[in-house]
């Protein structure tokens, strides 16, 4: 019988993981199946540009494992079962459960509300597809008013940033005001913070620091005891992950990520490995992992060396586990590079201005490029399973 790897998940982590590990072992003796409610793969990284109007590519999942071998269901996970080795799932025609030998989770994040009242009912977000182009809908309808429209960004982290200056760039017309619980890019050097603040004032963005959001309603936000007016309030104050891993039974952690050792391996349940946003994961410099594409670059390399070592008796070696900095765009002509030291804290020089928004749309093409061809420059030598006893693969860890 074939050893059974179930994906879940087909973002940044999940793709490359599928296709590198379809690349890697044998099909004669694997079967990968990748679980993912869309047909195509999302770029998270460029759904503020999808919202404020400009048209990104989304890759068929189809397309992108052709050739691969891979089997690509596209359905809703809906629980996972570690003890019985299952995975629920829901589709069109219903549903089932996926039995799988090695599970990879990689099921993302979506916005936290943070319990703030209304934020569920009234309030928008970017951090799926539907929900980008929801937000895009209700842009086009204040745009096509008499009256000026007023969009609220709450929350001034890299994803608040992007998308207030992307829609201020992309929709003039529109009054856009950025909330944000203390100064205004306080993680960043005092050079990159003037850059974002010129930014912003460049672009028409009303700036409200050391704010915090008491409730969303349907056209305003009460925030300090204030209401502040709002057409279309975007929330991008945090992300969250999806509860299916706390309540399965996994170790995870009060947020409910889960909580996985150098190699990305469950330390409950060792036939089961996390990447990306759903993995705590601890970085070379001894701090937990941020959700970024970046980390799930890393985490989805580092389970993938993982999983072949485990199945093939080979060594498993460390890959690095690296948080370097942010790329944060400021519309399409502007940007900011900003680099941190080992303790996760912003350097003293930053690069901005256009260099800076062509290093973040290079990146952007790469992962796009990387994730289309997860295959691509791979060894095209398949390792074939090994039996491998129980507590062998921890021994074998570089």
């Amino acid at each position: 019988m074939k050893h059974r790897i179930v994906v879940l998940g087909a973002g940044y982590a999940g793709a490359y993981v599928a296709g590198t590990l379809a690349r890697r072992l044998s099909p004669a003796d694997t079967e990968i199946t990748v679980v993912n409610a869309e047909p195509d793969f999302v770029q998270r990284l460029r759904l503020h540009q999808l919202a404020a109007g400009q048209e990104i590519e989304a890759p068929q999942l189809a397309d992108v494992f052709v050739g691969t071998g891979i089997r690509l269901r596209l359905a809703r996970v809906t629980a996972v079962d570690p003890e019985r080795q299952v995975v629920a799932v829901a589709d069109a025609e219903g549903g089932g459960e996926l039995g799988y030998d090695t599970l990879l989770y990689a099921l993302g994040s979506h916005a936290a509300d943070h319990g703030v009242p209304g934020v569920a009912e009234h309030a928008f977000d970017v951090s799926s597809r539907p929900a980008a182009l929801r937000l895009r809908e209700r842009l086009d309808s204040l745009s096509r008013r008499d009256e000026d429209g007023s969009v609220l960004v709450v929350g001034d982290g890299l994803t608040g940033i992007e998308t207030a200056t992307e829609i201020a760039e992309s929709r003039p017309g529109l009054s856009v005001a950025l909330v944000a619980r203390g100064e205004l890019g306080a993680p960043l050097s005092a050079g990159a913070r003037s850059h974002l603040r010129r930014a912003c004032d460049r672009l028409g963005i009303t700036v409200l620091e050391h704010t915090s959001v008491e409730a969303v309603e349907a056209t305003r936000v009460l925030a300090n005891g204030t209401a502040l007016a709002s057409d279309a309030t975007v929330w991008t104050a945090g992300f969250a992950v999806s509860p299916i891993a706390a309540t399965s039974g996994l170790e995870v952690t009060e947020n409910g990520r889960i909580v996985v050792d150098r190699t990305m391996r469950s330390i409950s349940h060792p036939n089961v490995y996390a990447a990306g946003d759903s993995a705590y994961a601890i970085g070379d410099n001894g701090r937990p992992l941020p959700m970024s594409c970046a980390s799930a670059g890393y985490t989805g390399m580092q389970a993938t060396s993982a999983i072949v070592g485990c199945l093939t008796g080979r060594k498993i070696p460390n890959t690095k586990l690296e948080y370097l900095g942010n790329h944060i765009s400021l519309g399409r002509r502007d940007g900011i590079l900003q680099m941190v030291d080992g303790e996760a804290q912003a350097k003293p020089k930053y690069v901005g201005g256009r260099k800076a928004a062509r290093i973040k749309a290079g990146i952007l093409k790469m992962s796009l490029w990387t994730t289309s061809h997860p295959t691509f420059g791979l060894p095209k030598l398949k390792r074939h399973l090994a039996a491998v006893p129980d507590g062998a693969a921890e021994r074998m860890v570089a």
